[in-house]
């Protein structure tokens, strides 16, 4: 009886560490993986200038605007802010305010068509290194779109807009009223049309080595 329960522990612990060893590679090929999909969308992002009408479910818009949050801030401060705007009638107002920068009669959709336009605005107040937190909140919120499988693109002119008296009503509008912020972009997302743009050759000095 002895030496049939020592052989079933034996079994027991060659089994239990056959077990940890697949586990362990497992686990070892899944933070491969995830480093390799992480690489992969980081170098293969690109601007997206053309969009279908279809709306990203509102799921994938908070997933995205959470992976916003998580950019680093100057001491953690967090001085930008997310204001994401699916609302078709805002989403307009905005492309037409956006437009009025480069001349009244333009007429233009700057947004080219994106259903979905993440603004970015941070709290000059709230930390010296503003500009900078919420240049990467807008990194964070073009690579997550698409890493879920949007399109993205940076666009300017956030700054000039919620300077104007209509886009302060904006921000009134949607219960914000904190006169310290500043606009630093609009991150458009939506479907891509058409083929997804290649990427343009990096130039030869772009990392320089001290070694």
């Amino acid at each position: 009886m002895k030496k049939v329960s020592l052989f079933l522990a034996m079994i027991t612990i060659v089994l239990f560490s056959v077990c940890c060893d697949k586990n362990d590679n497992a686990k070892s090929n899944n933070e491969e993986m995830t480093m390799n999909t992480t690489m992969n969308d980081l170098l293969t992002r690109r601007s997206v200038r053309s969009y279908t009408d279809e709306m990203p479910s509102m799921e994938v818009i908070e997933e995205i605007c959470k992976a916003g949050t998580y950019a680093p801030t100057g001491m953690n401060r967090q001085a930008p802010v997310i204001i994401a705007v699916t609302n078709r009638d805002v989403r307009d107002r905005l492309s037409k305010l956006n437009a009025a920068v480069f001349g009244p009669d333009n007429d233009t959709d700057p947004f080219y068509g994106a259903p979905v336009v993440l603004v970015v605005l941070a709290d000059t107040t709230a930390a010296r290194t503003w500009k900078e937190d919420g240049s990467l909140v807008m990194g964070n919120l073009l690579n997550a779109a698409h890493a879920k499988g949007l399109g993205s693109c940076w666009i300017h002119r956030a700054k000039e807009v919620f300077e104007t008296e209509e886009g302060k009503a904006i921000l009134k509008d949607a219960g914000i009223e904190n006169e310290n912020l500043v606009g630093i972009g609009n991150c458009i997302i939506g479907y891509t049309a058409g083929d997804y743009p290649e990427a343009k050759p990096r130039k030869d000095n772009y990392v320089y080595w001290i070694k």
